[in-house]
């Protein structure tokens, strides 16, 4: 056990975005030289340190640099709490951080590869759609690109809100159903994620709502515009988001590299919130994909980063911890941002 705990170091640090709030970051890097970076975008309401604490680790066991980043609102960034002004704000905040890394001298030669999980799928996919070339690859597990034709809004309920976003665009008015019960199978993970009291798990506010509709409906009528290789995960048996959503991004986007993978009889939380047997079943796959992508050079291409990279990004605070104290933190789950269930005035959230 020491072996493992000792393959990597985990460390934190703070930066500040143009508009001046103070954003939270981390990172788990392999004592070598890595085989290539991944950068984490986590799902509506969640946060990297802990709820992702698990998917760091093990690619970085792998041999991975993996970069994580809590948007404005979430986790431990500054901000209203998981207030979404512009989807476009997360987007940008991550594009400076990942690049700002990217263009390091340790790292600019190495495959660079976005990893998001349900909203963060759709912040990976705008990344991507923000400069196509400058990544190798993308991991999508449930990725919020589409809204699935059960719970579509009706025009007429997002046209009355869209009148009124301006004026109460904080309010927690957001009808939602606590859907954790049908995101986690694992009775221990589950009650993990009630306790990690950097999720948010209040309504979500009027604006968020809207913006993350606006993203998944743009995102749903372009996907033909991706064009990265990537791998979309998905579990069979998930009440929360449909799978209808990640057959589409597969079925429609250009991609020449494209895979597809549906575990029968898992759920939504299919990288930590299923039993331990099945979590090893999914990062085997995302490994090995990952490890493909990196060691086959007829398939790789990496455009070299030759000069410093800022763009308002400024570093506040810098911490680091050792990886035995990373290894006492509470193991948080993944939770995704849910697509799916009965018609409601919005998709359902995650909480």
């Amino acid at each position: 056990m020491k072996k493992m705990e000792q393959a990597f170091v985990y460390q934190e640090e703070y930066i500040r975005n143009p508009r001046g709030v103070q954003l939270f970051t981390c990172r788990w890097l392999p004592f070598s030289s890595p085989n290539a970076l991944v950068f984490l975008c986590h799902g509506y309401g969640m946060e990297c340190s802990g709820f992702m604490r698990e998917c760091g680790i093990r690619l970085a066991r792998a041999g991975y640099a993996v970069f994580g980043i809590d948007y404005e609102g979430h986790g431990r960034s500054k901000g209203a709490r998981c207030y979404i002004k512009k989807f476009e704000n997360i987007v940008n905040d991550c594009y400076d951080f990942f690049k700002s890394v990217s263009v390091q001298e340790e790292y600019r030669n190495k495959c660079r590869f976005l990893y998001g999980e349900s909203m963060g799928g759709a912040v990976a996919l705008l990344l991507h759609k923000k400069d196509p070339s400058f990544w190798n690859g993308a991991v999508l597990v449930a990725p919020m690109c589409k809204i699935s034709e059960k719970v579509k809004p009706h025009p007429v309920i997002v046209n009355i809100l869209t009148r009124v976003e301006d004026i109460i665009p904080k309010w927690k008015i957001v009808p939602t159903k606590d859907v954790i019960d049908a995101a986690f199978k694992d009775p221990i993970k589950r009650e993990e994620i009630r306790s990690n009291k950097l999720i948010y798990q209040d309504k979500p506010r009027l604006k968020t709502a809207l913006e993350m509709l606006r993203t998944s409906m743009s995102l749903e009528e372009s996907l033909n515009e991706v064009t990265l290789p990537f791998f979309v995960l998905h579990g069979e048996a998930d009440t929360v988001t449909d799978p209808e959503v990640s057959r589409a991004l597969y079925e429609q986007a250009s991609s020449l590299d494209k895979t597809i993978k549906l575990y029968p009889g898992m759920w939504h939380g299919l990288t930590s919130g299923e039993p331990d047997e099945n979590v090893e079943i999914v990062f085997a796959d995302i490994i090995a994909w990952l490890g493909k992508h990196t060691s086959d050079n007829s398939a790789v291409t990496v455009r070299p980063t030759h000069h410093p990279f800022n763009n308002g990004i400024e570093i506040a605070v810098a911490s680091a911890a050792s990886p035995a104290t990373i290894n006492r933190r509470r193991q948080s789950s993944s939770y995704l941002c849910g697509l799916r269930g009965r018609r409601r005035m919005f998709h359902r959230s995650a909480m």
